[in-house]
């Protein structure tokens, strides 16, 4: 195994980590801003009031992304796995 091929996964691993999370992010980002605006119209300034807006974005965002999200990461797992007989000494 030489570092070219760690690298190579390292990079395609920390792509697949920014894939995956970007729905739940955007879900919560854009929820959160319309709460902001929300909250600066009507002057209500209760901090707590985001909170519970946003998880309950994210978990729509995981259930309607759930299945692309493990179909993604098998997919990833099943090509490090059937590598492993190309990875010992040459």
């Amino acid at each position: 195994m030489d570092e070219t091929y760690v690298l190579a996964v390292t990079g395609q691993t920390l792509y697949l980590i920014l894939l995956l999370s970007a729905p739940m992010l955007i879900a919560a980002l854009v929820v959160g801003l319309a709460i902001s605006i929300l909250q600066a119209t009507t002057q209500v300034q209760e901090q707590t009031l985001s909170f519970v807006p946003k998880i309950v974005a994210t978990f729509v965002a995981i259930l309607a992304t759930g299945t692309w999200i493990a179909g993604m990461v098998a997919n990833f797992a099943m090509s490090i796995i059937n590598n492993i007989p190309n990875l010992g000494p040459k």
